[in-house]
């Protein structure tokens, strides 16, 4: 208790604190279970009460400078201009995102089909998306491919599926580039996505059911 006190002292934030909070607990739980320990110090600790800031928003000139840092002069140009489209075309959640199998693309009709959450959902997208998917698809995609039998849309430099981490990393990197000064996450192109269209006067549920919600 003395510690968490002197990081309240410190000025950490309630969120650090709650974190520190869990690993304590996390640690006397394990040495419990392991014996090593025969009661818990720890199980009366309190979680600190966090504030849920409100998710970051990005305006419409702020998304037109992110889509444009990809250049499409080399492979993983491509392929990150088409990730990042299809991201804000659809609102898709990262994991539904890197999920996308080949056959998920129907670029005639200008849908992809989205799974999540046990769930099944067709989501328009727009045709600079289309393009960029048709560039990536048709240029990239094949010189990337570890092997044939691979069908995952999207792929890493080694030829395989890209994992949350890798796609973080490229949203972290443009938007340095683009010289965005916000805490963005994957999850803020969702959020940004939600917005302009309720903005432009979209209807909630028809949003809703984009972003596949219960």
């Amino acid at each position: 208790q003395a510690y968490i006190d002197s990081l309240k002292e410190a000025g950490k934030s309630a969120s650090t604190v709650s974190r520190c909070v869990a690993s304590i607990k996390s640690l006397y739980t394990h040495l419990c279970i392991e014996k090593v320990l025969a009661h818990n110090p720890a199980r009366f600790l309190k979680s600190e009460k966090t504030v849920k800031k409100p998710p970051e928003i990005l305006t419409d000139e702020e998304i037109s400078l992110l889509l444009e840092q990809p250049r499409c002069v080399d492979l993983k140009g491509y392929r990150d201009k088409a990730m990042l489209e299809v991201l804000y075309a659809t609102g898709m959640r990262v994991s539904e995102l890197i999920g996308l199998e080949l056959s998920d693309v129907d670029l005639n009709n200008k849908v992809l089909l989205c799974r999540g959450n046990d769930k099944e959902r067709y989501i328009p997208i727009y045709d600079k998306a289309v393009a960029a998917l048709e560039d990536y698809l048709s240029l990239v995609r094949p010189q990337l491919a570890a092997s044939e039998d691979e069908t995952t849309l999207f792929l890493n430099v080694s030829g395989e599926s890209m994992s949350r981490q890798g796609f973080w990393k490229i949203i972290k990197f443009y938007a340095q580039k683009a010289n965005i000064d916000k805490d963005i996450t994957p999850h803020t192109l969702r959020h940004s996505f939600a917005a302009h269209l309720l903005e432009n006067g979209a209807d909630i549920h028809a949003i809703q059911q984009m972003l596949g919600h219960s």
